[in-house]
């Protein structure tokens, strides 16, 4: 006799973790983080501080923030090597430019392949800044032009700007690059987060749940659908 199992495709219905990382009522068009309105920290924070909150549960004090900060602009440098992989690539997808990019970070960063708390929080951190100088070097790369060096200077939100554009972003448009980054920065148990998971819970390194993550992303029915609305 064939036992009837009941079939909660794209996990409807099905809870797997709680988390106080951040709350969304969809109904009410809330969203939170650590406990604080989205709406707060979007007119009072930066993309450095909430990133901390999210990492640490609470808004960092001013020694903190520095160190925090000092730390993500240290990080931006990408090896050689991914930039020669960004040229081979060059006339493909973005998401899978940066699928790609991130999965060689894992075979030429060291690093990269430590496992464990303080481990999976320095890769986060590196990552958080190779991430948009993997992205602003393909804008270049593919329109014939070379890719604009990260400035350790500017704010993270500020230098996406400025490697992407090649030119110093004005006050006004760092500000709304820094409070995009804030409203995407966490969103709950998402298709990509929990594709991520999946693969960290295999014991593997930061990198290779990362890599899962974009994968997952990049489908039609998740982040790709944001850029067909764009294509609209």
């Amino acid at each position: 006799m064939t036992e009837n199992v009941k079939i909660n495709r794209g996990l409807k219905g099905i809870y797997f973790e709680r988390s106080g990382v951040s709350h969304i009522d969809g109904a009410k068009g809330e969203l939170s983080y650590r406990g604080y309105s989205i709406h707060d920290l979007a007119t009072k924070s930066t993309f450095e501080e909430v990133c901390y909150l999210l990492i640490h549960g609470e808004l960092p004090t001013t020694a903190e923030l520095a160190a925090f900060d000092a730390t993500l602009k240290a990080d931006r440098e990408l090896p050689d090597q991914v930039y020669d992989i960004i040229r081979a690539t060059k006339d493909g997808h973005p998401m899978d430019v940066l699928r790609t990019a991130v999965s060689a970070l894992a075979a030429l960063e060291a690093d990269s392949q430590t496992t464990g708390p303080d481990a999976f929080l320095a890769n986060g951190l590196r990552l958080t800044s190779q991430v948009p100088m993997i992205i602003a070097a393909h804008e270049h790369i593919r329109n014939g032009r070379d890719p604009v060096p990260a400035d350790k200077t500017l704010s993270h939100a500020a230098n996406w700007l400025w490697m992407l554009k090649g030119e110093k972003p004005s006050e006004d448009a760092a500000k709304l690059a820094d409070v995009d980054f804030i409203l995407h920065a966490e969103h709950g148990a998402n298709a990509s987060s929990f594709a991520a998971r999946v693969t960290i819970g295999t014991d593997t390194n930061l990198h290779g749940g990362i890599v899962t993550a974009l994968s997952t992303l990049a489908g039609p029915a998740h982040g790709g659908a944001a850029e067909d609305v764009m294509k609209m």
